[in-house]
């Protein structure tokens, strides 16, 4: 069987638009590789938050996958170009490294040349939405409409509010990974080590301690409960030094 490197990537706060958790997304390179005849060799898992460049180096698992791709002699398998990225300059960049992609969503006979021309004409049609939505908002002004205002507390409540979602999705992108590795009976400095170990990064783009994995189990057990879920309880020594119970923080805080 040929091999093959998959990579797959969350970010919190564009997940809902793409319709594309991290089961979704194994499930399409699953059945893409069985369909195709390759093995997967190598699996990297990206988890981004919140907007900003896409520049490589703000994405090491995608950097390890290229590296192991190219060592391997094997394409980069993706569930769809969006989780490359969503600018054609980046993807074209990526086309430069000479280590093939493939999106199983369009299927193996996408060569580079035409995953450019796809970029592309998605750049164009969200750079048309863009232009079209601050013409909206123009005509708006001129009418009298007014938009916006220095109400700086609201601002700062919704502010707050953002960064709870971003935080609450942060987690729900990351739990199943916790849950799969405490499995094992790992405790939750065993699971911080682990989570280093694949290169999942925090929210903050940092390392993880008992502390954090602690919150994390946490919120997860709070949003079930708002659920009206039964949750999982962690034991009382398992909390971490440092961290509540239930505790629910805004994405950045501590994590």
């Amino acid at each position: 069987m040929k091999p093959a490197i998959t990579y797959l990537r969350v970010s919190t706060d564009r997940q809902g638009k793409s319709g594309l958790g991290l089961d979704a997304q194994r499930q399409s390179i699953a059945r893409f590789v069985e369909a195709e005849g390759f093995e997967v060799v190598g699996e990297f898992v990206e988890v981004e938050t919140g907007k900003g460049s896409d520049a490589l180096d703000r994405r090491p698992q995608l950097k390890a996958a290229l590296a192991t791709a190219r060592k391997a002699d094997a394409p980069v398998v993706v569930a769809k170009l969006d989780r490359l990225s969503r600018d054609v300059h980046f993807i074209s960049g990526l086309m430069a490294k000479r280590v093939p992609f493939i999106v199983a969503e369009l299927g193996p006979k996408v060569d580079s040349f035409m995953l450019n021309i796809y970029a592309a004409v998605a750049q164009q049609e969200r750079e048309l939405i863009s232009q079209r939505t601050k013409e909206a908002l123009a005509a708006a002004k001129a009418r009298g409409v007014k938009l916006g205002g220095p109400n700086l507390p609201m601002a700062q409540k919704k502010s707050l509010a953002v960064r709870m979602q971003q935080a609450d999705a942060f987690a729900e992108n990351v739990i199943p990974i916790i849950r799969d590795i405490r499995a094992t009976g790992a405790s939750l400095r065993q699971t911080a080590a682990a989570l280093n170990a694949r290169g999942i990064a925090t929210a903050r783009g940092g390392t993880w301690t008992a502390v954090q994995v602690t919150d994390i189990v946490n919120r997860d057990a709070r949003l079930r409960s708002s659920q009206r879920e039964p949750a999982a309880v962690e034991p009382q020594d398992e909390v971490a030094e440092g961290a509540t119970s239930g505790s629910r923080t805004p994405l950045g805080s501590r994590w």
